[in-house]
């Protein structure tokens, strides 16, 4: 009996590439765009976001040229509800986000995940660069990196679940990325040469604060720099303007340069240190997924990543209930942020992830 997939197409190089090899193999292929928001609805189209018109015609074309059925599911109420909502709340709250594990884990595999079963789908494809195994000693399925590591995605997909992972396949997981587009500008494809996404779909002009205040209509009052101390060094705009790490923008004139070290909603103070002062060694994460196992029974020698851009680094993790871990690194870490994910390797395959708290 043949396969039903749903094919997650974004418009982009890589969902179209997905689509193809999944025809290839076989399988009988629907191709769907979500429309999450419409980067026109704000009215200044992006060309590296995703989510415009442009990007559904693109999706449909290849489709076309694949002979597959395509169509848009409107998300936009969900989207809304839990990434914009979350992201938000993470800003107002002295937290940065990462809205794209947001949108994996309530859209792709949760929204369409539960369209696909209801259209009698047995997968839902995405062009995601990670590979799924199934694990014969354990019965577990694991997510493991891409083959290209230059692309890998395994870090925003650390909330998949069993039940996920059984239904879904990324069928760039073995290719690199030069081999895609090889594949795409071969056959034809509208989108062969197309740049990938690289900003925050809903964010139009790059400034998460300019999205906030003319999403919410709030203005967020000024407050004060100050040091570890509590000196005040200044005036800053807006706790939601500044994350931990940063150093662009402070407007600070400073005999050594100053970074973030900590957001303090409750008096609305912002405090700037040293980079030595960003240093740190331990992590508490909380609403914790595990994937290679159901529980950390006992400390676990993993390498962790603590951002989308960081190297994995030694770890010994710990799980202290049913949803936190501990990670404790070998060497101390540089912006350690809450609001961001820890996802923890054991070499290729990904032991879990939960947010930095």
């Amino acid at each position: 009996m043949i396969k039903k997939a749903l094919i997650a197409m974004s418009g982009g190089v890589d969902s179209g590439v997905a689509a193809f090899l999944m025809k290839e193999a076989g399988y009988d292929c629907i191709g769907v765009t979500m429309k999450l928001f419409a980067n026109e609805d704000a009215g200044l189209p992006r060309e590296h976001s995703c989510c415009s018109l442009d990007d559904v015609e693109d999706a449909r074309s290849v489709a076309f040229s694949l002979s597959m059925p395509h169509y848009v599911f409107n998300f936009t109420d969900r989207f809304r509800e839990t990434v914009i909502d979350g992201f938000i709340d993470a800003y107002e709250n002295g937290r940065t986000p990462n809205p794209c594990i947001d949108c994996n884990r309530y859209l792709k595999f949760e929204k369409l995940f539960q369209r696909a079963k209801e259209l009698s789908c047995d997968f839902v494809v995405t062009g995601h660069y990670a590979r799924i195994e199934h694990d014969e000693n354990t019965g577990r399925f694991l997510l493991k990196k891409g083959l290209d590591h230059t692309k890998d995605q395994s870090y925003v997909l650390y909330s998949m679940t069993q039940e996920q992972l059984a239904h879904v396949q990324f069928p760039l997981g073995c290719l690199r990325k030069t081999e895609v587009r090889r594949i795409a500008e071969a056959h034809g494809f509208i989108n062969a040469g197309k740049h990938d996404s690289q900003d925050i779909c809903f964010v139009q002009n790059g400034k998460y604060s300019d999205f906030i205040e003319s999403y919410t209509g709030k203005h967020y009052p000024e407050g004060d720099f100050i040091d570890r101390d509590g000196h005040v060094l200044g005036r800053h705009k807006g706790i939601i303007r500044y994350t931990i790490g940063q150093r662009k923008g402070l407007g600070i004139a400073f005999s050594e340069p100053l970074y973030v070290v900590n957001v303090n909603l409750l008096d609305n103070t912002v405090t700037l240190g040293t980079n030595e002062e960003l240093f740190s060694t331990e992590l508490t994460a909380k609403d914790i997924n595990l994937i290679s196992t159901e529980r950390l029974d006992e400390p676990m020698r993993v390498k962790a990543k603590v951002r989308y851009r960081h190297t994995e680094q030694w770890a010994t993790a710990e799980q202290l209930d049913a949803d936190t871990i501990r990670v404790v690194f070998d060497e101390p870490q540089r912006a350690i942020t809450a609001g961001q994910a820890v996802v923890l390797y054991d070499g290729d395959v990904v032991v879990g992830g939960g947010t930095i708290c």
